[in-house]
C-alpha cells in the first residue's frame, strides 16, 4: 500500500488524537481580534472554514495563497490549512520593503493575500484578485457552514509552499516545497529532537521563515502545544518560558544573545533551567555563546543546519552522552559544528569546498526558474553555496560562504540586492557590499564605497538613500570609504581581500 505523504496528516492527527487539548495559545494583545487558547479540534474546525471559504473564491488546486504577517494564530492556520486542501501556501517576510512584497505577489501569482493589520497601512498598494486582512476581514472570510470540497487526488510531489529566500541574484527566489519535503523535514525534526506531547513550544522563529522550520507541523502533528510570540523580545521570552511551561523553542542566534541580556537582569531563578531545549540555525555561534546558554541559562543547545532550499533540515548537533563529562569550553567546543546528516540525509564536498546534499528535504525547483534550479540542483546534488569540510565521524562545520549572501541575524541578505540599492545614489562610483563579524547580528551588513569624483556622501546619507527601498534588515549597518576596490587583472571585485581585514584571525569567513 502506498499512501501519499501530505502536510493534512499533522493537523488530521492532532484534531483525532488530541482534539480537546490547548494547541494554540496566541498572543493577548495583537491588532486583531484575540483568538485566545484554541483547542486542536477548534484549530481543524477553522481550517477546514477556511477551505471552504477558498472554495467559495473559486480558488482551485495548485493556486496560490500569500499572507504577510508578524507571528499570529491565522498565520499558523493558514500553514496548516491551506496546503492540506491542494492549494499552495505563500508565507511573506513582514519585514520586505512594500515594492519586494508586491515582486512576491507579483511572481507566485496569488490570487488571494491575507495582511496583517499592523502593516496594512504600509502594504495598502499591495493587491491581488482577493484580499483581506487578517483581523476582523479575515474572521468573516471564513465559512463554518459549509464543509469544503475535498482534495480529489492528493499528491506528495504537489507544491505545498513557495517560500521566497534571497541569495546570489537582486531579486528573491521562490523555493518549492513539496508535501513530501515538509512531510518527511517535520517527521525527521521531530524524532531527532525528541518531541512529544508533552512539549510546549514556543515560536521565537518567525513562521514565514522557511514555515518555521517545518515545526508547526511536527508540534501539531505529535500533539504539542504551540505558543504564539507575535515579536522577539529576551524578557518576553523568558516571561512565556515561566509562564506556560515552555520546553523548546528555535531561533537564530541574535535570539539567544537578547535572552542573555535579559536574564542578566532577571529576578529570581532564570525559568526553563534543565528543561528547555533551544535548536539554534543561521549562522554558526560563537563557542562561547553556547558554553554562556547552557551555564547562565541552565538550556541544552541543539544545533541544525539547513537552507530554505531544504526545508530546512539537514544536519544536527545534539549533545551525546559521550559529551557528558567534557569541561564546558571542550562542549562548547563540539556543539559549535553544525551537526551530523539528519536520518535519511547524505552530504560530501566538491573539489571547491563547497557542502553538497542528497535528501527528501531538498527542493523540487525553484518557481518559474528553470536555470537557477538546474544549477542548484546539477549532478543530483543539492549546491548549498557553503564552504565547509566533513569529518571522518561526518559532521560538518561551515567555514566559508560560496555565494555573495550575508546572514544578519538570521536572515539572508543578497549582496547584489543592496550594492544596487546603494549604487543608485548618485555620489557612488563604487561598492561592494560584504558581512562583517558582529556579536548580535552575527554578521553586520557592511557596505564599502568609492565616492565619484568631485561628490561627497556621508554614511548617514547612504543609510537615508536606502530606506523604503529594500527591508530594515538589509540596509547597510555600516560604510566605509575607500579611494579604491581590491580587483582582479580583469577587473572583478576580489571581495575576500576586503573582508580580510574584518575577519583577521577567524577560523572560519562565517559567523
Amino acid at each position: 500500500m502506498r499512501v501519499p505523504l501530505t502536510t493534512r496528516d499533522f493537523l488530521e492527527r492532532a484534531e483525532l488524537v488530541y482534539g480537546d487539548r490547548i494547541g494554540i495559545v496566541d498572543e493577548p494583545t495583537q491588532p486583531a481580534p484575540s483568538l485566545g487558547g484554541l483547542s486542536y479540534r477548534e484549530v481543524a474546525r477553522r481550517g477546514r472554514a477556511l477551505q471552504a471559504a477558498l472554495d467559495e473564491l473559486g480558488i482551485g488546486v495548485g493556486e496560490r495563497v500569500a499572507i504577510v504577517s508578524h507571528n499570529a494564530a491565522r498565520l499558523l492556520e493558514v500553514l496548516l490549512a491551506v496546503p492540506a486542501s491542494g492549494r499552495v501556501a505563500v508565507p511573506i517576510n513582514f519585514r520586505l520593503s512594500p515594492e519586494e512584497v508586491e515582486y512576491i505577489v507579483g511572481h507566485c501569482g496569488a490570487r488571494v493575500l491575507l495582511v496583517d493589520p499592523e502593516l496594512e497601512s504600509s502594504l495598502g498598494h499591495v493587491t491581488a484578485e482577493h484580499r483581506f486582512g487578517t483581523g476582523e476581514e479575515y474572521e468573516q472570510l471564513l465559512r463554518f457552514d459549509v464543509e469544503p470540497r475535498p482534495w480529489a487526488e492528493p499528491d506528495e510531489d504537489a507544491t505545498a509552499t513557495i517560500n521566497y529566500t534571497s541569495g546570489t541574484t537582486a531579486r528573491p527566489k521562490g523555493v518549492q516545497m513539496t508535501h513530501r519535503n515538509l512531510w518527511i523535514n517535520a517527521v525527521t525534526f521531530g524524532m531527532h529532537m525528541q518531541v512529544s506531547d508533552r512539549d510546549v513550544y514556543l515560536h521565537t522563529l518567525p513562521m514565514f521563515h522557511c514555515n518555521g522550520w517545518g515545526l508547526p507541523y511536527t508540534m501539531a502533528g505529535l500533539g504539542a502545544q504551540q505558543i504564539v510570540l507575535r515579536k522577539v523580545d529576551g524578557a518576553e521570552i523568558l516571561r512565556r518560558v515561566e509562564e506556560h511551561g515552555v520546553t523548546v523553542m528555535a531561533g537564530a542566534p541574535a535570539v539567544w544573545n537578547a535572552v542573555l541580556e535579559a536574564a542578566a537582569d532577571w529576578d529570581g531563578e532564570i525559568p526553563g533551567r534543565d528543561r528547555v531545549r533551544i535548536i539554534v540555525a543561521g549562522a554558526p555561534p560563537p563557542s562561547k555563546t553556547i558554553a554562556r546558554v547552557e551555564a547562565e541559562l541552565g538550556w541544552e543547545f541543539n544545533q541544525i543546519y539547513g537552507l530554505t532550499e531544504t526545508a530546512p533540515l539537514l544536519t544536527i548537533n545534539r549533545p551525546r552522552a559521550e559529551y557528558d563529562d567534557l569541561e564546558p569550553e571542550e562542549r562548547a567546543k563540539r556543539l559549535s559544528r553544525a551537526g551530523v546528516p539528519a536520518l535519511g540525509t547524505r552530504m560530501r564536498t566538491s573539489e571547491s569546498g563547497e557542502v553538497l546534499a542528497q535528501g527528501n528535504t531538498v527542493l523540487a525547483g525553484y518557481w518559474e526558474n528553470p536555470d537557477a534550479s538546474a544549477e542548484a540542483l546539477e549532478g543530483g546534488w543539492f549546491h548549498t553555496g557553503d564552504g565547509g569540510t566533513i569529518d571522518d565521524g561526518g559532521y560538518v562545520t561551515i567555514s566559508d560562504r560560496k555565494k555573495d549572501v550575508i546572514i544578519t541575524g538570521g536572515e539572508n541578505v543578497s549582496s547584489i540586492e543592496v550594492e544596487d540599492v546603494v549604487f543608485s545614489h548618485p555620489a557612488v562610483a563604487e561598492v561592494a557590499v560584504i558581512g562583517v563579524p558582529d556579536d548580535k547580528w552575527g554578521e553586520m551588513v557592511t557596505a564599502i564605497v568609492v565616492v565619484a569624483e568631485g561628490e561627497q556622501v556621508t554614511e548617514a546619507d547612504i543609510v537615508a538613500h536606502c530606506r523604503g527601498k529594500i527591508a530594515g534588515y538589509k540596509i547597510p549597518k555600516r560604510v566605509e570609504f575607500r579611494d579604491e576596490l581590491a580587483r582582479t587583472a580583469t577587473g572583478k571585485i576580489q571581495k575576500f581581500k576586503l573582508r580580510e581585514s574584518f575577519w583577521e584571525g577567524a577560523e572560519r569567513q562565517v559567523n
